[in-house]
């Protein structure tokens, strides 16, 4: 039997709808916008979780920090920020809260693969 791997998401929409309902309803205002989008990337739900919560505490900052993920269009978005802000590669790896060496390793990878790209048309 063909067992395929299953791309499932949790619903971070109704997740945060939820615990804004029930613990924080004074912010809804100010979450209504991403909620109302179709689908959360990474960075809205970075976003959502700091609205809500606030600053977490350091340790827990920095373990969370570590567990981080991002997929391409995440990547992509980090990387427009930075030309549209005009940000080097410092600033932007403390504002997102990311090394300055993922950074520069992220630039590099794709960056360089969209010239490589653009060069063989």
């Amino acid at each position: 039997m063909d067992k395929q791997i299953q791309n499932i998401k949790p619903n971070y929409i109704k997740i945060y709808s939820d615990i804004i309902h029930k613990k924080f309803p004074e912010k809804m205002d100010q979450c209504k916008n991403i909620l109302q989008k179709e689908s959360l990337s990474e960075l809205d739900i970075l976003e959502l979780n700091q609205k809500i919560f606030g600053n977490s505490e350091l340790d827990a900052e920095l373990f969370n920090q570590r567990h981080r993920a991002y997929n391409e269009t995440a990547i992509k978005q980090i990387l427009k920020y930075q030309s549209k802000n005009k940000c080097n590669n410092t600033e932007l790896a403390r504002y997102f809260k990311l090394s300055r060496n993922t950074v520069t390793k992220w630039k590099k990878l794709f960056i360089e693969k969209n010239n490589n790209l653009e060069n063989r048309d």
